[in-house]
């Protein structure tokens, strides 16, 4: 209660503040809860009830990371306003406070003067670098691994471009080989690379590729969405960071702050590493830019109206953990992949389980060993499931191909596929819950 009280101070003297800066206004009856909409409001705190724990480090299922308290009470605070960061008049300050924002997010992978903006998720961001992908390339097709996200494929048939999926290696990175052999080909005008897949978190191996890239004269896009923040972390496997290290080289990257950024959703981001590209956003709009010589983000982008309030969270949490190498944040990122390396090390001596060795990043795929046919392991799997979650212990399943799994498993049977656990380690909390974990799994 002492906490709660404490937060309900801060919130109010925070209030008090922006009140201040618009203390020359006339006193207009503002509209507040009644009674009913009280009511209301208690029947939607027992329908929400209804949900996973996902704020909880028992919750290691999907991609869902709790926001932290300061962007969540800055997010609130700037709705008291509902500013739209399309235009400068809709979100003057807000407006400002995203470009700055974003600008150390350009920061955080090498790049000074880029081009970019935030977006509502990331599947608008990777949509976003396709168009321009497109319009710098016209007629060439988009390339990316069979385990990037499946927004790829989709948007490139939204935007009329060509796909192709390239095929994985063993540790589910997109094979150089394979990609070497479509680029001789031609006719492939940019490169999806995919830092921290969503399905099994894999790292594809930047350096190789761009070098790949520049010899067929190919753009790259990096889809870091999941991922782009562990280039804070000293603690990654060396291929792992060589990629992340890499990240300069690219043309274009996209990164969710609501993943690993500590933010509600939505915010995701697109940069550009060259602001020339501006130009294919150029248009007008005679009632909207007129106010202000400013670049206003509407000109950048191909949303229009944008939560204000996303800004404003993700500019207050950067403020308070600044993205840099051993800084708080970093070490929170730190955290989680020691989570997933100590939890897969678990595993992996436990006679029982079955386990993808070597995690790139926090996530860890793992099955009972079962009868160790492929129909077994997947029936076990959805039966440890639902007694993880009996145990208040939240997992994830997931369905992975046998070509990938037969490098690191001996699995019998004829089926194409395997279903397999997946835990998102994304909690720094998620180390020190560990034993607890381990525990309620193995009960």
């Amino acid at each position: 209660m002492t906490a709660f009280k404490g937060e309900a101070e801060a919130r109010q003297r925070a209030l008090e503040s922006l009140g201040q800066g618009f203390a020359t206004l006339p006193e207009y009856a503002a509209p507040a809860l009644d009674a009913e909409d009280l009511a209301v409001l208690e029947t939607v705190a027992e329908r929400l009830a209804d949900n996973y724990p996902y704020h909880h480090p028992l919750y290691a299922g999907q991609m869902l990371k709790p926001p932290h308290p300061l962007a969540r009470e800055a997010y609130q605070l700037a709705q008291r306003l509902n500013p739209n960061n399309h235009a400068l008049d809709g979100g003057r300050a807000s407006s400002v406070m995203e470009k700055e924002a974003v600008l150390e997010l350009a920061g955080m992978i090498g790049w000074q003067g880029a081009l970019g903006h935030l977006t509502s998720s990331g599947t608008i961001a990777n949509l976003e670098a396709l168009w321009v992908a497109g319009r710098e390339r016209p007629g060439e097709r988009i390339v990316a691994s069979s385990h990037a996200h499946y927004t790829h494929s989709r948007i490139s048939a939204v935007l009329g471009l060509e796909f192709e999926a390239v095929a994985v290696d063993q540790s589910g990175r997109m094979d150089l080989e394979a990609l070497a052999g479509l680029l001789t080909k031609g006719q492939i005008g940019t490169v999806v690379a995919t830092l921290g897949t969503t399905g099994i978190g894999a790292v594809d191996p930047l350096p190789e590729l761009l070098e790949l890239a520049a010899k067929h004269g190919v753009r790259v896009h990096v889809d870091a969405a999941y991922g782009g923040y562990f280039r804070l972390a000293d603690n990654l496997a060396p291929d792992a960071s060589a990629a992340f290290a890499a990240l300069e080289g690219a043309d274009s990257f996209v990164v969710d702050p609501h993943k690993h950024g500590l933010q509600p959703y939505g915010c995701g981001c697109v940069l550009f590493r060259d602001p020339a590209i501006g130009h294919h956003y150029q248009h007008d709009s005679p009632y909207t830019y007129f106010t202000s010589d400013e670049l206003h983000l509407g000109e950048i982008s191909l949303e229009c109206s944008r939560a204000g309030a996303a800004a404003v969270g993700l500019w207050a949490m950067q403020q308070r953990l600044p993205l840099i190498p051993g800084g708080e944040f970093a070490r929170g990122l730190e955290a989680s992949r020691q989570a997933a390396v100590e939890f897969s090390a678990r595993l992996a001596a436990h006679e029982d389980f079955l386990v993808l060795p070597d995690p790139d990043l926090d996530i860890v795929i793992f099955a009972p060993r079962a009868d160790g046919t492929a129909a077994g392991i997947s029936r076990a799997a959805s039966q440890l499931f639902d007694a993880a979650a009996e145990r208040d212990l939240h997992l994830a399943l997931i369905g992975l191909e046998r070509s990938l799994l037969d490098a690191h498993w001996a699995v019998k049977g004829s089926e194409a596929s395997v279903t397999c656990l997946r835990s998102c380690l994304m909690k720094p909390e998620h180390l020190d819950w560990l034993d607890e974990i381990w525990t309620r799994l193995t009960a």
